[in-house]
């Protein structure tokens, strides 16, 4: 067998096409630098072909199986999703993060026990991403004439999501409905996703009205 190193050291990526395309689409994922790609690309390289298969697989589920809830816009494989389906949340609070990974977070601290929306990005008018690219429309529509009482906003505790938080809070707040966030618990700057749970219970129990 010919040792792996020294037949990994014979391919140089711009004039294997097929690698170097890998590598490029690989760069294209957030967090993914030329670096790290080219290092995902030659693992792939020397992974079985049924383990790359398999991963191939996994990103056309995803793909053609996965859809957003009508209601909260989070993903689900069923519309609506088990969390709005379910007879045991409180439908009275709706809490409202920025990415489906949030939901993930709260949802494994098992402290709330309501709704949720999904806005699926925040405020930044430098980046082109004003209220109409995100899912606020259905958050109002989804307001109107309901039991809701009460709006969480979870958005991340940095500028972007200090400013969408802001916004949320002027557009629900003349429907009469408390708008509360989250205590400061959370560090300026961090991402909801990597806060530990003691730090997100304490947040989550000490949010204040805006």
């Amino acid at each position: 067998m010919i040792d792996e190193v020294k037949y990994l050291n014979t391919i140089h990526y711009p004039t294997a096409a097929p690698v170097a395309h890998l590598i490029e689409e690989l760069n294209r994922l957030p967090g993914i630098g030329p670096k790290s790609a080219q290092r995902i690309a030659y693992f792939l390289l020397r992974t079985p072909h049924e383990q790359a298969q398999t991963l191939v697989e996994a990103i056309i589920a995803v793909k053609d199986k996965v859809i957003l809830c009508s209601l909260c816009q989070n993903i689900s494989e069923t519309d609506p999703c088990p969390i709005c389906h379910s007879s045991s949340r409180d439908t009275t609070k709706i809490c409202v993060v920025e990415e489906p990974s949030d939901v993930l977070t709260l949802e494994r601290i098992r402290k709330y026990d309501g709704l949720y929306h999904v806005l699926h990005g925040v405020l930044s008018p430098s980046d082109g991403v004003n209220p109409e690219n995100l899912k606020v429309k259905e958050l109002m529509v989804r307001l109107q004439g309901t039991e809701v009482k009460e709006v969480i906003l979870a958005t991340n505790p940095n500028l972007e999501g200090e400013a969408t938080a802001l916004y949320l809070h002027r557009e629900i707040a003349p429907l009469g409905i408390k708008v509360t966030r989250l205590a400061r618990g959370l560090p300026f700057g961090s991402d909801l996703e990597y806060a530990d749970e003691v730090t997100l219970t304490r947040s989550l129990e000490g949010r204040q009205e805006m």
